[in-house]
């Protein structure tokens, strides 16, 4: 089921958010507490974040081996600061290839993006259902074999449809869409998801036909002053709020939070 983490905020080392806290994403890849399926989280990780100073796209670390056996990223995370940083460990699908192709984060232009969660049988239900709906130039990126992919695929043609409308308008659109569709197929749907531009994060917490994944906020915290994080399980004790079921949560560049159900 994959667990997520997303921070925004003042300029924050990757060890300070990754390593330091007591249940922190490294601790949750092998001793998740809230996942509703799989034990461990072994299937490769993923690492963005946005340059703290210069307006460039984002720099992203990835790798196929489980984030505790990877020797650089302890080194790197003490040297890497960044007001905006994207995490991820991953539990993968059954039948879904263990490749750097199907890791995240994904990426398009400045836009990161994460997903928690699955469409069940994906490859015999919407895979192509999905595929026929995106911009040629969507298309034409997606690289691995997920679910997740897709999803993003179809998230960034929503915004091209709708370039005049918010992002959180394209992240409803996009879920509603998918929820019309399992419904019509019978199948159950996660989608969890967090994406951003380095001056905002949008995520969603959300299900159909089955329990919604977990997915906590938390906002000016003692040790993360004037940030926000969103995560799968909380890193460490305080005052956590669940985000609330079949929603959207927004966080803007001065922290402030907005959430709106989708339904």
């Amino acid at each position: 089921m994959c667990r997520l983490l997303a921070y925004l905020g003042s300029p924050v080392s990757l060890e300070h958010i990754l390593y330091k806290p007591e249940h922190s994403l490294i601790v949750q890849s092998y001793q998740p507490r809230e996942m509703n399926s799989g034990v461990v989280n072994a299937d490769g990780f993923g690492m963005g974040w946005y340059h703290t100073h210069k307006d460039t796209a984002p720099y992203i670390y990835k790798n196929t081996l489980p984030i505790w056996n990877d020797i650089n990223l302890p080194h790197l995370s003490r040297y890497v600061e960044s007001s905006c940083v994207l995490g991820y460990v991953r539990s993968a699908t059954i039948g879904q290839a263990l490749d750097f192709a199907n890791c995240q984060p994904f990426n398009h232009e400045n836009w990161l993006f994460l997903h928690n969660g699955f469409i069940e049988n994906f490859r015999q239900t919407l895979h192509r259902r999905i595929r026929s709906t995106l911009a040629p130039e969507f298309y034409d990126k997606i690289y691995g074999s997920t679910d997740s992919e897709h999803l993003f695929a179809l998230l960034l043609s929503q915004r091209q449809i709708n370039k005049h409308r918010p992002p959180e308008y394209a992240l409803r659109t996009t879920l509603l869409g998918i929820a019309e569709l399992a419904k019509r197929h019978q199948i159950k749907v996660l989608a969890n998801i967090i994406f951003s531009d380095g001056k905002r994060l949008i995520a969603s917490r959300f299900a159909i036909g089955a329990a919604n994944p977990s997915l906590y906020w938390i906002r000016d915290e003692l040790n993360f002053p004037n940030s926000v994080i969103i995560a799968s399980e909380p890193l460490f004790p305080g005052n956590w709020n669940p985000c609330p079921e079949n929603s959207i949560i927004s966080v803007g560049e001065d922290c402030d939070i907005k959430i709106e159900q989708i339904y």
